[in-house]
């Protein structure tokens, strides 16, 4: 069995309770259990009612949280040389056509975020094997595939971030940081419960959520009470 360090054994006698029927008490256990060296991510893990592999039970779209999650986004757009400079000007750090797609096509992701016009859509094809296991294919249901650079840059400079279900009906999503207030964190959490809860998949039947966790990245697990977000 391994050995528990000195900060992993403190942590766990903070988080004491075995649920938390109280989400302003879950925020604050969870930033004393972010002891860590580093600013910690703070993240929530919903297990869900849903089978993925269910096209009315999949569940995959974005978000704002009110405070971000404390990220800076590197965006990269796909798009036609006469939209180059509306991209530029609204915030893209990466901007091209057919020269990016060759630049991608040899494996240099130098960005987060993909952005592409759907005239680009088309030769984006045959980029599927590379930025597909990296979750970085364009695609409307994320709202990276746009006609409108500006507002869709703006948006995503803001801190929008797409987010799903694994293929066992767990959504792990990051919240924001270690170092944000408990009242940002507090603001953000519910934001995204909401966004969970708002975008539950047709298919469900019955009970959505079985359950809630928040942790930090080497914090304990805290149980939250799904009563707490009614």
């Amino acid at each position: 069995m391994r050995k528990l360090s000195r900060r992993q054994k403190e942590n766990r006698k903070k988080a004491d309770k075995p649920i938390y029927l109280n989400l302003e008490e879950a925020i604050q256990v969870l930033k004393e259990t972010s002891t860590a060296k580093f600013v910690e991510t703070v993240e929530l893990h919903a297990n869900l009612n849903i089978d993925p592999k269910y096209a009315d039970q999949q569940l995959r779209t974005t978000v704002t949280l009110p405070n971000g999650v404390g990220k800076t986004v590197r965006i990269a757009v796909l798009t036609n040389e006469s939209n180059f400079e509306e991209a530029t000007t609204n915030g893209a750090d990466i901007v091209g056509n057919e020269e990016l797609i060759e630049t991608i096509s040899q494996g240099v992701l130098d960005f987060d975020l993909l952005i592409a016009t759907p005239d680009l859509m088309p030769k984006l094809a045959k980029l599927g094997r590379v930025l597909g296991p990296k979750g970085l294919m364009p695609s409307p249901k994320s709202g990276t595939v746009t006609t409108s650079l500006s507002s869709t840059l703006a948006d995503f400079k803001k801190g929008k971030f797409e987010y799903k279900a694994d293929k066992t009906g767990v959504v792990h999503v990051s919240f924001g940081k270690a170092d944000f207030t408990e009242a940002q964190l507090l603001e953000n959490l519910v934001s995204l419960y909401n966004s969970i809860e708002k975008n539950r998949p047709s298919g469900v039947k019955g009970k959505y959520f079985k359950n809630i966790y928040i942790c930090s990245s080497m914090g304990p697990s805290i149980q939250v009470d799904l009563e707490a977000f009614a």
